[in-house]
């Protein structure tokens, strides 16, 4: 009689959850969850694993990454080039073809998350107009389970509710919009910013106390009202801040004040690494890192988490919904250049770049990067992020991986870099070197933990057996570009680099509880405003293929 039972047996576990740290465990699964071993001692599992020597984890979790949306869309069009000289994903009998380059097709994208040993993966900026089309290409994604941060920054419900003084308005909406979306928080992308760039010549606003173009609030407003609601709403998640001024020589003033304008608010800085510089006036020659200053904040106020946007050297395609930064990276690199407008929610640009190691920026945006894991003081709260694409794709994080854990690896590589990243930096001077239980941390279960998700990023009992299986070796690259074996929802999905069964995954959404009566106000108000019905606007339930609503505390 079958048992339903499928064991990984003798196992080296790591599971920083439940403080275990290269222990030799045995792991059981049965019914797509991690079980507590069968009471009776003549169960016999269906299937045995014996993973003795081998390394295992939890699957991975990218919280920061651009998947899916018009953007993403948008982007693969925009660089043909890529598609015709990049490596091609062959049809198989388990698998449909699709396409790499630096934005991969959604098939490739979900095949390559799988092969590296990720199982969940969050994009990280969805204008909520375009939900239901997202909702079509993660059923298109394959192997992982997903979900997507909804932009609300430059709202324009949002803003004047603001402006009005009405958080109970606010709150209502911002729920309701999530619900609307099937999305899982609030994003903030350059408070104000993006809005003032589609209003004015050349807009933008610099400071958090600026005005936003014609709606009467500031970037302060926006980013206080929205993480009170978020707080008060109890999302699984913070609210997740791109802060204004990214990429700019001394954007890293800002970057504080929007952490202290947090309060004792919960708060995540996405792509810390492009909001730490020292400078300004656009001047190269005053660039420099300002991690220590920021990272001593975020140290002292564990209200605070940061997921990391390492730049790795290479060719790429930068993406955001930062309309203005858009133009000012075509203009910087002389590059293509698409922009495009969300009707009342937001904006985007695409830029082609190539980051350089002769440069001094790209080399020492490469080092603040890594400084960041290095100074951090709780790898629970440092999450390892390319903000794929924009500083290299997800298929480079063995290489950090690499980076963090051998120093002698680090300081070669240091020596092929701009010689002036040793005096702007403290990075030549950092000899931390992560081990396996802090790898799996930022990769795995620290941002399972951020996100809310309490039931990915560990082993324990109750647990998605969501399993990644590693073959020990010291270059680390090499161990965790080739998993020997990938787990999902309790199948094997992954042996040895090949696709053996590529499930669709689960979509993971909040559905926050709000005041019903303030559909009327919003129903006005699209039409007024939008050029679509309200009823036309939310993603109902029965629309999605598998779907599981994420509530805080579990």
């Amino acid at each position: 009689m079958s048992s339903g039972y499928f064991k990984i047996a003798g196992g080296t576990v790591y599971d920083p959850t439940h403080g275990v740290d290269g222990e030799r465990r045995d792991i059981w699964i049965r019914d797509g969850k991690i079980v507590d071993p069968p009471s009776a001692p003549d169960v016999r599992p269906d299937q045995t694993f014996d993973a003795t020597g081998l390394v295992v984890m939890p699957g991975g979790v990218d919280m920061h990454c651009h998947i899916a949306g018009p953007k993403v869309n948008a982007a693969r069009k925009m660089r043909p080039e890529q598609k015709r000289k990049a490596e091609k994903i062959v049809s198989t009998p388990n698998t449909r073809s699709g396409t790499m380059g630096s934005v991969p097709s959604t098939f490739a994208t979900g095949y390559k998350y799988a092969g590296l040993g990720y199982t969940t993966a969050f994009d990280a900026a969805i204008p909520p107009l375009a939900a239901r089309h997202v909702h079509e290409e993660f059923e298109d994604t394959p192997c992982i389970d997903k979900g997507f941060f909804v932009l609300m920054g430059n709202n324009h419900f949002v803003m004047e509710s603001i402006h009005r003084n009405e958080p109970e308005r606010l709150r209502s909406f911002i729920a309701w919009l999530l619900g609307a979306a099937k999305g899982f928080t609030p994003k903030v992308v350059n408070p104000g910013g993006v809005e003032t760039w589609k209003q004015l010549p050349s807009g933008n606003v610099h400071g958090l106390d600026e005005n936003v173009a014609h709606f009467g609030v500031t970037p302060r407003r926006i980013i206080e009202g929205i993480a009170r609601a978020v707080d008060e709403l109890r999302l699984p998640h913070s609210v997740h801040i791109h802060a204004n001024n990214l990429g700019m020589p001394g954007n890293w003033r800002i970057t504080l004040e929007t952490m202290k304008t947090l309060g004792d608010s919960r708060g995540h800085l996405a792509h810390i690494q492009f909001h730490s510089y020292g400078g300004g006036d656009g001047d190269e020659n005053t660039f420099n890192s300002k991690v220590v200053e920021l990272v001593e904040y975020v140290n002292t106020h564990p209200n605070l988490t940061v997921d990391v946007g390492q730049v790795l050297f290479g060719e790429t395609t930068t993406m955001t919904a930062d309309g203005p930064l858009g133009y000012y990276l075509s203009n910087a690199f002389k590059s293509k250049w698409f922009s495009s407008d969300t009707e009342m929610e937001s904006g985007c640009g695409i830029a082609p770049v190539e980051y350089k190691n002769t440069s001094l920026v790209h080399s020492l945006q490469w080092a603040i990067g890594l400084e960041w894991y290095l100074l951090a003081k709780d790898p629970w709260r440092v999450v390892m992020s390319t903000d794929h694409p924009n500083g290299g794709s997800f298929l480079a994080y063995p290489q950090i991986i690499q980076l963090l854990m051998d120093r002698t690896y680090r300081q070669d590589m240091l020596k092929s870099v701009h010689p002036a990243v040793l005096e702007r930096s403290t990075l030549a001077d950092l000899t931390r070197e992560y081990s396996l239980y802090e790898i799996c941390i930022i990769t795995r279960s620290g941002p399972a933990r951020i996100l809310g998700l309490a039931n990915k990023g560990h082993l324990g009992p109750g647990a998605d057996a969501d399993i990644t299986v590693y073959t020990p070796n010291d270059d680390k690259t090499q161990m965790f570009e080739l998993p020997r074996m990938v787990i999902k929802s309790g199948r094997i999905i992954v042996e040895q680099g090949e696709i053996r069964e590529p499930l669709t995954g689960k979509l993971l959404y909040v559905l926050p509880e709000y005041d019903a009566s303030i559909e009327n106000d919003i129903a006005d108000w699209f039409e007024k405003y939008y050029s679509i019905r309200f009823r036309n606007y939310p993603v109902p339930l029965d629309y999605l293929h598998e779907a599981e609503e994420v509530r805080k505390d579990g």
